[in-house]
């Protein structure tokens, strides 16, 4: 009785096998006509053939290295500015005399400095300088057989976590020109931050030769964002710049947050929706990380908005409330699992960490909106 049943399993274990094989030597087949093409040519076609592939090796392993090691990630990267927190907020007088022309004999006066405007050159400086911006390289574009790495479920979590850190980057930079950086009355507006956000503008994708030809990559670009912006800060610390710290001013700036995280939060919804494959959604990962740069992004930059905004934040006795939203943002951070899963809500074995994320993001939601309610009344 057991002898027809052994010898069906047999069977569908061999053709299996069969097939598994057969798999692996279409796969293989390129690789190995290649091998003896090269074997058949001769030692100069050889040597200009494997210098080439040497290079392309080496490429791939840089590549390989860059996007699965991340230089500098350190969520508790605002623990400095919370350190120096003082009831001056960006702009403010910190020497006698400030506002006022220098008369002779009296040393310069002296402002401060916007902890948006060096956050935001930091968050950059973190994306470009202290790693590589992935989505620009040659190699993230050619991607797998023509497909852009971000396209696929392979080398693009850094890509998305640095993609959410720029959104917020062009957020903040928007905000500083078209309110922060401005006076009350008039429609001035200050060059270095109006520079800052024309070079965030640049396309996030551009190598040294696109579509039209020559152009400049991304990386180079955004460099010169942090250059403007910290010019921005030296003219605003010589009190010849402006920062409006004005609660209507910081109410339209939480407004602005609150809807960008309200739009990704809705990108996670969509997807949770479209999906519930679990460990196997090869998707949920750039949501996740994007999403997950935008929180990395807004806990400094609402850090230093605290402390730009120290007197409104002082007077209108919103402490408490934002040391909390720092608190919900800082542990909203602690989420970093090795695998994404976009498992149903309800499943024992598939967690749903885009659930999670999402969660996250409207509670900080949630918290940006009650402090925009008080600054409202």
């Amino acid at each position: 009785m057991l002898d027809p049943v052994v010898n069906f399993i047999t069977r569908i274990f061999h053709w299996i096998g069969r097939a598994i094989g057969f798999v692996v030597g279409v796969i293989l087949w390129p690789f190995m006509w290649v091998g003896r093409w090269y074997l058949q040519r001769g030692l100069m076609l050889r040597a200009i053939v494997g210098a080439i592939l040497a290079v392309i090796v080496l490429m791939y392993g840089y590549f390989f290295y860059v996007t699965q090691f991340w230089t500098g990630f350190n969520p508790d990267y605002p623990a400095a500015l919370v350190e120096a927190r003082d009831a001056t907020g960006a702009g403010d007088p910190v020497t006698p005399n400030a506002v006022s022309a220098t008369v002779a004999g009296e040393p310069a006066p002296t402002c401060k400095p916007s902890a948006i405007a060096a956050t935001s050159a930091d968050l950059i400086d973190f994306n470009v300088n202290q790693n590589a911006w992935i989505s620009s390289m040659v190699l993230s574009k050619l991607g797998l057989f023509g497909i852009e790495w971000r396209n696929t479920p392979l080398f693009d979590n850094k890509a998305a976590f640095q993609l959410g850190i720029n959104q917020v980057m062009r957020r903040t930079t928007t905000e500083l020109v078209d309110t922060l950086g401005r006076v009350r009355g008039t429609s001035q507006i200050d060059q270095n931050l109006q520079n800052a956000r024309t070079n965030l503008a640049w396309n996030e994708t551009a190598w040294y030769v696109g579509w039209r030809g020559p152009t400049r990559p991304t990386p180079s670009v955004y460099r010169e964002a942090i250059t403007n912006l910290r010019a921005f800060n030296t003219t605003l610390e010589k009190c010849q710049s402006t920062f409006d710290a004005r609660a209507d001013n910081l109410m339209q700036f939480l407004d602005r947050i609150a809807g960008d995280i309200g739009s990704t939060s809705d990108i996670l919804r969509q997807r949770i929706e479209a999906s519930d494959a679990g460990w196997f959604d090869l998707r949920a990962d750039d949501r996740f990380w994007f999403a997950y740069g935008q929180l990395y992004a807004y806990y400094g930059i609402l850090v230093a908005a605290r402390s730009d905004f120290a007197s409104v934040i002082a007077e209108r006795n919103l402490t408490t409330l934002w040391t909390r939203m720092e608190g919900q943002l800082r542990a909203s951070l602690n989420v970093q699992p090795w695998i994404i899963s976009n498992g149903d809500e309800s499943s024992a074995f598939f967690p749903s960490h885009l659930a999670t994320m999402g969660f996250n993001l409207l509670q900080v939601r949630s918290n940006i909106v009650e402090l925009r309610s008080i600054l409202d009344r």
